[in-house]
């Protein structure tokens, strides 16, 4: 501000004292009081718009951390969202895969099953026919009473 007016000042008596060369005394002095109301005038109008542009940078900052803040705590949001949806994500896979492993044993469990049934079928078959051709050979074989026949001869019956 000082650097300012003294220039002003400067300039202001300079002009003054070229100009009063001619003048009266006291038409100088009210020149001076008028030219020292306007500086004053102009250094309060420039010391206001100095602050007028403060408040507005101070605005604009306020504006810029405010909108960082926002930005922080809806990333924040984002963040933790993302995370409640990971972890979902995870139990619903291992969910998934335990249900899939059930299945899956269930499965191997009917197999078994039924191959023991196809063994058990198999076997009681082969029982079944075992036993039938252990029949058949015994009608098969002539009985022990009756001894070999030469051929062409007849069994004889017995009498009674």
């Amino acid at each position: 501000m000082l650097r300012a007016a003294l220039p002003c000042l400067l300039m202001i008596g300079c002009c003054g004292s070229l100009a009063g060369c001619g003048t009266s005394a006291s038409h100088t002095t009210k020149a001076d009081e008028h030219s020292a109301a306007q500086i004053e005038r102009a250094e309060e109008q420039e010391e206001k718009q100095q602050e007028a542009a403060e408040l507005n940078k101070d605005r604009e900052l306020l504006s810029t951390i405010e909108a960082r803040k926002q930005e922080e705590v809806a990333e924040s949001k984002a963040k933790k969202i993302e995370a409640l949806a990971t972890t979902k994500a995870k139990k619903k896979e291992a969910a998934a895969a335990k249900k899939a492993k059930q299945k899956e044993k269930a499965a191997e469990a009917k197999i078994k099953k039924m191959e023991e049934a196809a063994k058990a079928a198999i076997k009681k078959e082969q029982e079944t026919a075992s036993k039938a051709r252990k029949a058949e050979e015994a009608e098969a074989k002539p009985s022990s009473t009756t001894g070999p026949q030469p051929l062409g001869q007849t069994q004889q019956k017995p009498s009674n």
